[in-house]
């Protein structure tokens, strides 16, 4: 039977209807409005400081970053104790002595690098002393693995890593260009390869990636990379099968080889 003012079955199976929801005190809400926090903190709680665990991780996190970039920067760069003792030096500084990064720690920077004027050091050693952060500019001299004498300007920085730290010396080469004159090296001088930059030539030649040439070589993927951009720089190829092809062509790697070699060392007795 239908009453008027009431819906009837079929108009009941026509519309959706209300679900039942439970019954809640009303003090009780059901939902926690957005942006609220389940239980409300005391008015005069203080943020939970990070564990110890979470501050390691934090400083291994940038200090991994640190140490990418010191490798990436395209200057050559030192990092020393308070005496000058090397402590880390980059892919561009030890490309300057045709060595590996690890082979000059240990070292003296004045070793490395001969002061212009060796009384801009005094500032530097009072500054030391009396732990005073700031930075030196010093007109440098070094002579290469090639035996070439470059000259630049090194920027000495007095760093800590905390106030009462033990002090550090980060220094900074900006190498000044080579002056365009008759003693300037001729064309076939700037082909020539260094004997690791020959190396890796010839890993690439042979389809190896920049991450095995690394563990073959003893550098880091962006070591490999780094000498790999310097030749194309240098030769001007554009890209990595130019730059084989041109090592071919001014002598570099010996041709009729495989694997690939460098030229006027032994010859591989097989494929790899």
């Amino acid at each position: 039977m239908h009453v008027a003012g009431r819906p009837s079955d079929e108009e009941r199976c026509a519309f959706p209807q209300p679900v039942a929801r439970p019954a809640t005190a009303p003090d009780c809400p059901s939902a926690t409005p957005p942006g609220r926090a389940l239980v409300a903190a005391p008015a005069d709680a203080s943020p939970i400081p990070p564990s110890p665990a979470q501050l390691d991780g934090k400083a291994v996190f940038w200090r991994n970053r640190a140490a990418l970039l010191f490798d990436r920067i395209p200057l050559p760069l030192l990092f020393c104790d308070a005496h000058g003792t090397v402590l880390a030096a980059n892919h561009a500084l030890a490309t300057e002595w045709d060595t590996l990064p690890g082979r000059l720690s240990g070292r003296n920077a004045l070793e490395l690098f001969r002061p212009s004027t060796p009384g801009r050091l005094h500032p530097l050693a009072e500054a030391v002393r009396l732990r005073r952060r700031s930075r030196y500019p010093v007109e440098v001299s070094w002579t290469t693995a090639n035996g070439a004498d470059r000259f630049g300007e090194m920027t000495v920085n007095v760093v800590s890593d905390e106030p009462d730290a033990s002090l550090n010396l980060l220094l900074i080469v900006r190498p000044h260009d080579r002056p365009a004159t008759a003693t300037a090296p001729a064309p076939a001088a700037a082909a020539r390869a260094s004997a690791l930059e020959a190396r890796i030539l010839a890993l690439a030649a042979a389809g190896n990636t920049s991450a095995r040439i690394a563990g073959e070589v003893g550098l880091t993927a962006d070591g490999v990379n780094y000498h790999l951009t310097r030749l194309s720089r240098r030769w001007g190829a554009t890209n990595r099968t130019a730059l084989i092809a041109r090592a071919y062509v001014n002598g570099t790697l010996a041709p009729d080889t495989w694997p690939p070699a460098p030229a006027g060392g032994p010859r591989p007795t097989g494929d790899r």
